[in-house]
């Protein structure tokens, strides 16, 4: 594993934070729309989400799909004007994203923060019953590999007896710390760097309640799910692959 430590050149692509609830039956999701405007001087572009349903099933030994019908508008996505911030207000809850290059933590936070107080005041939730953290790096290896472990602590495995030549691997473990839950994808991605190969590792932490968190009580939660996932990263790659990122 790696020294946990700030690295300048994170392989951060993608920074989420997420809030899933219950939102009051009277509510119209047509209101996003307000939502959308009262953000509109730093999220410039925003668009509706639709939510369609579809149908799939087998008739006669033939498989059909009926067709798709819209259920309506499902929410609003807002974007910063240079695309690297990203709220999604929804029925279902809110996200806040921030793109590669990435800043700090606390900036993330911050703005997730005021986002989100906007979307309470709103919609009003019931219920908070889901929160997340989810860390989405690309990995950047130097080509010829001739061990994966030189990078990954966790790489993937061919037997001995059989020719180790990998293209492609995909691995999903689902870990338990007390109440919470880090779901660790790690998969092989081409890389935009000339004779490099991608590694794509997803690092999704969170949090269920079904009988609902108190509001005043997420963010300190939200601090230990960004803990967890940072000790999922670093113990997942070698000192070797931090190095790349300093």
């Amino acid at each position: 594993m790696a020294i946990h430590r700030y690295l300048k050149n994170a392989p951060l692509t993608e920074a989420l934070i997420d809030i899933r609830v219950s939102l009051p039956s009277v509510f119209d999701p047509k209101d996003f729309l307000s939502l959308s405007k009262d953000i509109s001087d730093k999220y410039t572009k925003s668009e509706p989400r639709q939510l369609f349903t579809a149908a799939f099933g087998v008739e006669a030994g033939k498989p059909f799909t009926q067709a798709t019908e819209s259920k309506g508008i499902h929410g609003y996505i807002c974007k910063s004007e240079d695309g690297k911030e990203v709220v999604q207000f929804r029925v279902d809850g809110f996200t806040f994203s921030r793109l590669n290059p990435y800043s700090e933590w606390e900036t993330v936070l911050s703005e997730a923060k005021r986002l989100w107080g906007l979307y309470s005041i709103k919609c009003l939730p019931e219920l908070i019953t889901r929160i997340a953290v989810r860390y989405i790096n690309r990995l950047d290896l130097p080509l010829p590999i001739k061990d994966f472990a030189d990078y990954l602590t966790a790489p993937p495995l061919v037997p001995d007896s059989l020719p180790q030549g990998v293209s492609q691997f995909l691995t999903r473990v689902v870990i338990h710390d007390a109440d919470i839950t880090a779901n660790i994808v790690q998969t092989m991605k081409s890389s935009p760097k000339a004779d490099h190969i991608g590694v794509i590792l997803d690092i999704d932490v969170f949090k269920l309640k079904e009988t609902g968190f108190e509001e005043s009580s997420i963010w300190p939660e939200f601090q230990k799910l960004r803990d967890l996932k940072n000790r999922i990263f670093f113990e997942s790659i070698t000192e070797k692959t931090a190095r790349l990122y300093e």
